[in-house]
């Protein structure tokens, strides 16, 4: 069964295969009508941990998993630590900024590294071009290109180098920061197979 991975836009990203839905940092999803069993927070962030996208789409049921205490935190989550969740694995990873001080490396916060259906599948969160990155091994890596707030597209092009990545789709533009131009940017430098998606288009991972 292949694996759907969808961009609502900006960092927000649904996974889905045939027995689970997960959000990752959900923000002006809307009155989606799907139900999230899995809901990934990397970060404190209000376009990242928006309190009305994860009520729309949470119930008594949902894992909430993030890097910090909040009441509507089911699991809190470290770098370095993993949580198993059925047939799915979290691993949460760095993700902090080496040379801007918006996300400081001590707080904290994260990517996610998710084992589903055989495949790994990497949200980078807000970061930049950072070493730990060099240990990764992916099949699909979803990598900020916006700039300002986090890398930039060359840093992502070096940070799909520094990678064992096979697919990348580039995230985190369009609003607030960054354009389209800059995911075209990437998919002309880097070498790696860059899938530039729409708000609402989707990735299948098979």
């Amino acid at each position: 069964m292949s694996i759907e991975v969808v961009w609502l836009g900006h960092a927000s990203v649904m996974v889905r295969n045939a027995s689970r839905v997960l959000f990752i940092d959900p923000w002006k999803t809307g009155r989606h009508s799907l139900h999230a069993d899995i809901i990934l927070l990397t970060h404190e962030h209000y376009d990242h941990f928006s309190l009305p996208d994860i009520e729309a789409l949470a119930d008594g049921s949902t894992r909430i998993i993030a890097p910090m205490q909040a009441p509507v935190v089911t699991d809190a989550i470290l770098p370095g630590e993993k949580l198993h969740i059925g047939d799915i694995t979290v691993e949460a990873v760095p993700a902090y900024n080496v040379d801007k001080g918006f996300h400081p490396r001590a707080k904290g916060w994260v990517g996610f590294i998710l084992e589903i259906g055989g495949k790994r599948i990497y949200h980078a969160g807000d970061t930049d071009r950072i070493p730990e990155m060099k240990h990764f091994a992916v099949d699909l890596a979803l990598l900020p290109v916006g700039g300002t707030y986090t890398m930039n597209t060359e840093e992502a092009a070096g940070a799909i180098e520094d990678m064992r990545v096979h697919d990348v789709i580039p995230i985190h533009f369009g609003d607030i920061v960054g354009t389209r131009d800059d995911a075209e940017k990437l998919a002309r430098i880097s070498r790696s197979r860059i899938h530039i998606l729409g708000p609402g288009e989707s990735y299948a991972l098979s």
